[in-house]
């Protein structure tokens, strides 16, 4: 794989590199790599998360599935009280308020019902690809909530099967400075060995 010379090369930590076979390009946001992998003529490339970037150029990269990009994760935090769960709700949407997340997520406050010990949850669904980035993201908030706290992509797939009352909602959303541009823009601009 032949990379392009990178000016501030620490600035693309985070994001990906797309391998299209005869070519590649880098600084893709997860959700413009979805748009890749959804398009008949470029879902065969390779993808690589740029875990760590160093000044001189050099990288660390994380080969990424195409099947990771078509999972949800998520953290779930229960308790048998529906105040104390309103308030983790809540927490979590104020942090995300001061603090974007580095992900779009789905933010509920959810009853499971008579029968669950730990009945109400706060949800932060997001996908899958997310993961690393939203546990950074809740420690750098200093996020701590639920009697019981779990997380992964069976808990999701677990939480989205489930018969339950969804109370309460919010969509939270990234900065504008990671902010992914429309599939209509990825598709042109493939050829730009730089994306960003």
């Amino acid at each position: 794989m032949d990379l392009p010379e990178l000016e501030q090369p620490t600035r693309y930590e985070g994001l990906y590199i797309y391998d299209f076979g005869e070519w590649c390009a880098v600084g893709y946001t997860a959700d413009e790599i979805a748009v890749l992998l959804e398009s008949d003529e470029y879902r065969g490339g390779k993808t690589y998360k740029i875990h760590r970037a160093l000044p001189d150029g050099r990288m660390e990269l994380r080969g990424v599935s195409a099947e990771r990009f078509q999972l949800e994760s998520g953290m779930f935090f229960s308790r048998s009280d529906l105040a104390a769960s309103r308030e983790d709700f809540e927490g979590l949407r104020s942090a995300a308020e001061r603090e974007p997340p580095p992900c779009r997520a789905k933010l509920h406050l959810a009853d499971r019902g008579e029968g669950h010990a730990a009945r109400y949850v706060a949800a932060l669904v997001f996908p899958a690809e997310c993961e690393d980035d939203i546990g950074r993201w809740l420690l750098a908030v200093d996020y701590s909530g639920g009697d019981v706290a779990e997380g992964g992509i069976s808990h999701a797939t677990q939480y989205n099967e489930e018969s339950l009352t969804v109370l309460d909602r919010h969509q939270l959303w990234p900065s504008s400075t990671g902010s992914s541009r429309c599939p209509a823009e990825v598709l042109a601009g493939v050829r730009r060995a730089v994306q960003r």
